[in-house]
């Protein structure tokens, strides 16, 4: 108990020389109703601290007597963090295109289907592979996954009927076409080499004759459903390869069956 007693006539009585009940003496010419409080903060502060480092005193008693998980905690630095807009430091942002919200969903549908098609790939190539398929290649392209062969695997020069022997190498890829659930689009290419015949009296004809013909096949003797398949002929107008020899032409002369992308539905190869 401290007791203080200036010459105004004021004595200051508590616990807390800082924080005391003001008193005037009698006979004091003091101004006021008698009690009145010293200079500083509200009277009820002093018992907030006290109770506020009483509280912080039990929590620290509790958290040494307990045992941290490390990975826990980390976790949940991390989402503190993250709940906080807190980022790490790095390398400053550079200028970049602005982002629709609906452009990233697709960005990121677009990221899966590519795993997707690169699954496909593997598994087309598996089945290559194991069954010797010769004349036969797989790639990825902006339209999707192209499996591609070459004239002498399907057809005989200048003809559109499938050769008996090519329908097992078609049976053998019917699998990942169907496990796709994809639309499937056959390509029909030619060199530039003229062909008339009543039959095809142009490359556009042969083309076009040859991919409805693998189309046929895969809705007649697979039960592939007529509207996830397409065919189209392109004569000799989209080569991949300059028509300069006769090794560069064969390799013009060719079949695509295209597994396409969702966004790639209505492009044309290139």
């Amino acid at each position: 108990m401290h007791f203080y007693r200036p010459k105004s006539g004021i004595i200051y009585v508590g616990l807390n020389p800082w924080r005391a009940v003001v008193k005037t003496l009698p006979g004091s010419r003091r101004r006021g109703n008698g009690n009145e409080q010293a200079p500083g903060s509200p009277l009820w502060m002093t018992t907030y601290g006290d109770m506020i480092t009483q509280i912080l005193i039990f929590f620290v008693l509790l958290f040494s007597l307990s045992s941290v998980d490390a990975k826990k905690f980390d976790m949940f630095m991390t989402s503190l963090q993250g709940s906080l807009g807190i980022i790490q430091g790095g390398q400053t942002l550079e200028k970049g295109e602005f982002i629709e919200s609906g452009e990233v969903g697709q960005f990121l549908v677009s990221a899966e289907e590519q795993r997707q098609f690169q699954r496909l790939e593997q598994n087309v190539k598996d089945i290559v592979k194991q069954n010797n398929l010769n004349g036969v290649q797989v790639n990825l392209d902006e339209r999707g996954l192209v499996i591609r062969f070459v004239e002498g695997v399907l057809f005989d020069s200048g003809k559109a009927d499938i050769k008996e022997q090519a329908k097992a190498v078609l049976n053998k890829i019917v699998p990942v076409l169907k496990q796709s659930h994809r639309q499937i689009r056959v390509e029909g290419h030619t060199d530039n080499v003229p062909i008339h015949t009543q039959e095809f009296p142009s490359n556009w004809e042969l083309s076009t004759a040859r991919a409805v013909n693998v189309v046929r096949y895969f809705i007649d003797k697979h039960n592939f459903s007529p509207y996830s398949m397409s065919a189209a002929g392109y004569g000799e107008y989209r080569p991949i390869a300059p028509n300069d020899s006769d090794k560069h032409r064969a390799l013009n002369r060719r079949v695509d069956i295209v597994i396409l992308k969702s966004v790639s539905e209505n492009e044309e190869p290139k």
